[in-house]
């Protein structure tokens, strides 16, 4: 805190008074914790003439730091803040407007990180510690955390924040932003709402969440809609009739894990119209495959890969990682399951958009095949740090009607 008037170690003495005058035989609330640190700020002001902007500053530092999440509160609170990144105690950076900067605060010593990470962890009922020492988890805003603790973390337990923003972001501020076009968005609207399977793939913070959120505003109302994720993102709106399942790491020993696959097994069972899965990377990916292929249509999910064949090769690898099926099997029911496959992409100038959207089109000579139908072209204009172009059409068609035409909505798509 060498930034501010007071040392660390007046900060910490301060912060051991507050918590010495508390009551800590029963739950206080905001508005008593505030008093005991106007109190004790008083005090220490009269002695040291602060301003009145100084008493504030440590007002509030002193209550992020016994209420909240002490060095990076303020980093959670601004809205222009994307992503938190914490490398042990005394290194904090984040990523605003696309730019990754180093942050002034830090956390007073390892000890206070690990009481924020036992409250990160806490506030969605999962358990940090040695025997788990890596945890995915969610803050009460809906924030996705990664926490990975020491010695598996070298240098300090890592603990990575990605921020969503207050309201969830429709397709109608995608286009905006000039992420997909509208064209685009609604041919995606129709495949949506006529039951297509999409697949959203993309690599490390290419917005895949964010899209999948957006797609999903598509769904008709009156559908009954199951998600799945292992951390809660998902913030569908206007849909009353959705179940949202998360799932659950081993907490205690004798209490059962519950994952994707188990989630997904779960949700045939629930009448399901349609089943949403936050990112499917394991095992899971078979079940996946065979919801959409028994009667589920108008499933989506999303993926890591940088382009949508590498997208297909990763499932292929993970349904034969989860059980011993011929290749040509699993091929089949990739094919035969997933309609649609949207690339997402992050590019030089740090900007989200849509690469590509394919549709599947069965197999080849043993080979799944694609059929690109919008492709993301750069322009002349472009430079290093702007990137200049629009996702245009290829001139294919969508082969794959059928389920326009059950939906009514054969003559609402046309690509040219």
């Amino acid at each position: 805190m060498e930034k501010y008037r007071w040392s660390e170690e007046i900060f910490d003495d301060l912060r051991s008074n507050i918590i010495a005058a508390l009551d800590l035989s029963r739950e206080q609330n905001d508005e008593e914790v505030c008093r005991f640190i106007e109190k004790e700020v008083e005090e220490y002001s009269r002695k040291n003439l602060l301003t009145l902007k100084e008493r504030e500053q440590l007002e509030h530092l002193l209550f992020n730091s016994l209420r909240k999440y002490d060095a990076i509160q303020e980093l959670l609170e601004d809205p222009e803040v994307t992503e938190i990144m914490i490398n042990g105690a005394s290194r904090i950076f984040y990523e605003k407007k696309g730019k990754l900067f180093r942050a002034q605060t830090h956390f007073s010593s390892e000890q206070k990180l690990g009481d924020v990470i036992q409250q990160m962890a806490g506030n969605s009922n999962r358990m940090v510690n040695e025997a788990s020492p890596i945890v995915d988890t969610r803050l009460a805003d809906g924030s996705r955390v990664n926490i990975v603790l020491s010695p598996i973390s070298i240098d300090g337990a890592a603990v990575s924040i990605r921020k969503f923003p207050q309201t969830p972001i429709l397709m109608e501020d995608l286009i905006r932003i000039e992420s997909i076009t509208e064209e685009a968005a609604a041919f995606l609207k129709v495949l949506v709402m006529a039951g297509y399977n999409i697949f959203i793939s993309g690599g490390t913070g290419s917005g895949k969440t964010t899209f999948l959120n957006a797609l999903s505003q598509y769904i008709p109302r009156e559908e009954r809609i199951i998600t799945i994720e292992d951390s809660a993102e998902l913030r569908l709106v206007d849909k009353p009739n959705l179940v949202r399942l998360e799932t659950r790491n081993q907490m205690f020993e004798g209490v059962k894990p519950i994952t994707i696959r188990d989630l997904i097994r779960t949700a045939l069972r629930m009448r399901p119209e349609r089943i949403v899965v936050g990112e499917c990377r394991g095992e899971e990916a078979l079940d996946m495959l065979q919801a959409m292929n028994t009667g589920h249509d108008g499933s989506i999910s999303t993926g890591h890969a940088n382009s949508p064949a590498d997208m297909l090769r990763r499932m292929e690898t993970l349904v034969l990682t989860g059980m011993e099926i011929p290749l040509a099997a699993v091929r089949s029911q990739i094919a035969s399951a997933i309609e649609i496959v949207v690339q997402l992409g992050r590019l030089r100038d740090k900007s989200r958009k849509v690469l590509e959207i394919d549709e599947v089109c069965g197999i080849d000579q043993g080979e799944i095949v694609l059929r690109p139908l919008y492709q993301f072209r750069e322009t002349e204009n472009s430079t290093r740090e702007r990137v200049e172009g629009r996702l245009m059409t290829t001139g294919n068609s969508l082969l794959n009607r059928r389920k326009l035409v059950m939906a009514g909505k054969e003559r609402t798509v046309e690509i040219s």
